[in-house]
């Protein structure tokens, strides 16, 4: 049994997810952005116990959740919120920052899962402070690329969970719901050796292609660097 944490498990995705894992028998501490949805979430997922509160558009409520999240041990973390059709502040905040401060601030699980899209294979790895989703994308799938490099004792992988109906994928999305979790509840928590692997990039439980852009050393370096000056916490 693995203890896991979903950010924006309040609905789409990381809800699924969540029921997926509690529906194995693992346990499941949730997140929302305020606390309307996080009762919501845990009336929707009566078999989670926790849910942690924060806006993950404000770097002071992630660092808080970062705090919340150490009261408890974790196997897996799954890096799953995400935001779209916003601001590119809004998307460096919540696609880009909030993963990079997390990872800094919390303990460290043996497996971390972040959410990238094949959206993700237009995205520039050159830094700037006004990104498009795609480059959000590629920032999170260069994160589990660096820590591959500095931390081998944890598995740290990026997904891309296809464009399903969500209410950010839409209702003609084209792709299965169900296959959109399951990679990440495989990762977090499957003994399979496809699964003890780092710094890879998976849909639907195979190993993907990826922008190679995201295996430049320098631009993960830079990435590293610009994340640390604007949150004010190194890795």
């Amino acid at each position: 049994m693995a203890k896991v944490f979903i950010t924006g498990s309040a609905d789409g995705l990381g809800l699924l997810a969540a029921k997926e894992l509690i529906k194995q028998g693992h346990k499941v501490v949730l997140h929302a952005r305020n606390e309307k949805r996080g009762q919501e979430a845990l009336k929707q997922i009566p078999g989670a116990k926790h849910v942690l509160i924060a806006d993950l558009a404000d770097l002071d409520e992630i660092k808080a959740l970062g705090e919340k999240a150490n009261a408890f041990t974790f196997d897996a973390v799954i890096h799953n919120a995400g935001v779209y059709q916003t601001s590119a502040q809004q998307l460096l905040d919540v696609n880009t920052l909030a993963p990079y401060l997390l990872t800094a601030l919390m303990h460290k699980p043996e497996r971390l899962i972040y959410l990238s899209s094949g959206m993700h294979l237009s995205g520039k790895p050159d830094w700037t402070e006004l990104p498009s989703y795609s480059d959000t994308k590629l920032h999170v799938l260069m994160l589990a690329k660096v820590l591959a490099r500095k931390w081998p004792d944890v598995h740290a992988n990026a997904v891309d969970p296809g464009w399903v109906p969500t209410k950010m994928g839409g209702a003609g999305a084209p792709d299965d719901l169900q296959k959109g979790y399951e990679t990440q509840v495989w990762l977090a928590t499957s003994d399979d050796q496809a699964t003890r692997v780092s710094g890879q990039y998976f849909h639907h439980q195979q190993q993907a292609r990826y922008n190679r852009a995201a295996d430049d050393v320098k631009a993960q370096d830079r990435l590293l660097a610009e994340c640390a000056r604007l949150t004010g916490v190194a890795l």
